[in-house]
């Protein structure tokens, strides 16, 4: 795998804890009372989750301009 594509791979990685972290965070607020909190961490995950699906495509690209083909190692 090229290091562009890892790269992007290890940032989607992260971005999807960073979502998780907030999806926990907006749980413990909605269990709580505090709505507005929650909705503001869900927006944030859903930020995050966008970010993570953006990396991922941008390391579907760096393969494909790596090694020519979009297929999947079981194909």
């Amino acid at each position: 795998m090229s290091k562009r594509a890892a790269e992007h791979h290890h940032k989607a990685a992260e971005h999807h804890e960073h979502a998780a972290r907030h999806h926990r965070e907006a749980a413990k607020h909605h269990e709580g009372g505090r709505h507005e909190t929650a909705a503001h961490h869900a927006h944030l995950a859903h930020g995050h989750q966008t970010h993570a699906s953006h990396h991922a495509g941008e390391a579907s690209k760096a393969h494909i301009e790596d090694h020519g083909s979009a297929k999947s190692a079981t194909a």
